[in-house]
């Protein structure tokens, strides 16, 4: 009896801790776009009433204030508002949206913001090189953000950081007289070399290793800022 009775309260503890858990995020979401926040998040309602605001995985869209950020939402806009849509989830990013690809019927819209040169491909959390070739296509032929001269093609995640830290946007005016001492070049780094960011000496080489290799624990919070006691 004492033996059953055991048992009985292992298995209710084990209920309530998992009552108690936070859900998760179902594999895939399925619902109608009725709001845009920007070129790569979404308002989602679901058939249960319910919105979630939605990140479009493995890329990254101009922001409002950069050069392109209201075109790339109105692209987005043309694609998807009002349109029932299926959300394969990859992810849960910091602000605890779900993360991950969005289709509108049969059309890949991550895939098509890229092919459009209405998003870039977010190297640090792209796992699909289809991708990265569909930039360069829209790259060759000028498309959308591409047809911007250089000087305005800032990547947003690079934007995001120079905001943070004071600096000042991209312009087209000439550009400022070399410093005294340049810094170490991305040919100075190669990848594997270093893991950490205890083992970092700037923050182009945080940068090199967080865009170029992949090297993601760099960027722990995930705002695209590596190390940030050496990228602040």
């Amino acid at each position: 009896m004492l033996s059953a009775l055991r048992r009985c309260s292992a298995a209710l503890l084990l209920l309530a801790g998992v009552l108690a858990a936070p859900p998760a995020w179902a594999a895939e979401l399925l619902g109608r776009v009725v709001g845009l926040s920007d070129g790569d998040t979404l308002t989602l309602l679901t058939a249960e009433r319910r919105q979630v605001r939605v990140r479009l995985g493995e890329i990254d869209t101009p922001e409002s204030r950069q050069p392109y950020g209201t075109r790339a939402q109105q692209v987005l806009s043309g694609l998807v508002f009002g349109e029932n849509v299926r959300v394969v989830v990859q992810d849960t990013d910091r602000y605890g949206r779900p993360v991950g690809r969005v289709y509108a019927g049969p059309l890949d819209v991550n895939a098509e913001m890229v092919r459009q040169g209405a998003a870039w491909v977010y190297r640090q959390y792209s796992r699909d090189a289809s991708l990265l070739q569909l930039e360069a296509e829209a790259k060759t032929a000028r498309r959308g953000l591409w047809a911007l001269p250089e000087a305005e093609r800032t990547p947003p995640w690079e934007w995001r950081a120079a905001q943070r830290n004071g600096g000042a946007l991209p312009t087209t005016s000439a550009p400022a007289a070399p410093a005294r001492s340049s810094p170490p070049t991305s040919s100075s780094f190669s990848c594997g070399a270093k893991q950490y960011c205890r083992e970092m000496t700037s923050c182009a080489e945080a940068r090199f290793y967080l865009q170029q290799c992949g090297l993601s624990r760099l960027d722990g919070d995930r705002d695209g800022v590596p190390c940030e006691a050496l990228c602040r």
